[in-house]
């Protein structure tokens, strides 16, 4: 029981942490944001790179996703250039995890009570209190990897647990579990927070920990397909091209899963918290290069899986 509400503690808090982020960098550059991305989405390219920057700024790709799918719906995005900006996101995400890796919970309560301070020395600064809420919510999120890596290591010494964890050495389970747990808790961040965590105290090995990954890259389509229900046409392509394209890497990856592993572990000989967090960013660096240069076909594609609206009703109101 100690165990579980340690976990589950140290869990609300780093959601909380991703929420209260997520809200604070949409108020201090969330309009910005908007405004770049209707910008600088000339080429194919440009856009790959500012998926990346603005889902590292906003640490959030499902954020940066469901933006792009609403600009889409407004009109305002073209859709090439919006699966060109959802393929970025899928790399920006990984730089969180790279973050996590760095076991930077020592440095919690130096955020929290830093971003605490300038929250209430901003007086009725805006930009200076969204300021302190980042900070502080990035503490809270260190705080609660912290709460969880405390909290698991006493389960190096259980048996029902290992027992489990050998369940999780076929990559198929491993990608099942992955995708719920994303899936429940929305955010592939959280999960691949737990999985680096876990992996820090020697829990997990980095096989395990690529196959749950994998399965967090699943799991992680569930908000941006609901996000693009009731919308238009060009913008359900785009919900349905996220989840397509996360299917078809993790399906790819299922079968290079050794190679993965070999040059994460190439990278990062001793820290297996290191060579998942590498993995990820080398699986979904991988799938972007494999399908960036078939944005046009993809598009030709989707435009004939995705049914137009219905003819005869559009012919009964003429």
């Amino acid at each position: 029981m100690f165990i579980i509400l340690g976990v589950l503690g140290g869990l609300s808090l780093f959601l909380y942490g991703v929420t209260r982020l997520s809200i604070s960098l949409k108020k201090l550059a969330g309009k910005r944001m908007k405004r770049i991305l209707e910008r600088f989405t000339s080429n194919i390219v440009m856009a790959v790179l500012l998926g990346i920057l603005v889902t590292v700024a906003l640490d959030s790709s499902s954020v940066t996703i469901i933006l792009v799918i609403a600009l889409v719906n407004a009109q305002v995005m073209a859709l090439q250039r919006a699966l060109a900006v959802i393929l970025g996101a899928n790399i920006g995400t990984t730089v969180s995890s790279q973050i996590i890796a760095f076991q930077v919970e020592v440095y919690a309560s130096l955020l929290l009570v830093v971003g605490f301070v300038i929250y209430f020395a901003g007086n009725h600064k805006k930009t200076t209190k969204y300021l302190g809420l980042v900070l502080f919510a990035f503490g809270l999120i260190f705080f609660g990897l912290g709460m969880m890596s405390h909290a698991v290591e006493p389960l190096k010494e259980h048996h029902g647990f290992t027992s489990w964890i050998r369940y999780l050495e076929s990559p198929p389970k491993g990608v099942l579990v992955g995708a719920l747990i994303t899936a429940i808790i929305q955010s592939s961040s959280a999960t691949m927070g737990i999985v680096i965590t876990m992996a820090s105290q020697k829990l997990i090995s980095l096989g395990i920990g690529i196959t749950v990954m994998l399965g967090a890259e699943v799991g992680t389509c569930a908000d941006t397909l609901l996000a693009s229900i009731g919308r238009s046409r060009e913008a359900i392509k785009a919900g349905i091209f996220h989840f397509g394209f996360n299917v078809v890497c993790v399906l790819i990856g299922l079968l290079f899963t050794d190679t993965i592993a070999n040059v994460a572990a190439t990278i990062s000989p001793s820290n297996v918290a290191r060579q998942i967090a590498n993995a990820h960013m080398i699986f979904n660096i991988g799938g972007v290069l494999l399908f960036v240069a078939f944005i046009p076909k993809i598009d030709w594609l989707l435009d004939k899986v995705v049914p137009q609206a219905n003819k005869k009703v559009i012919m009964a109101e003429n």
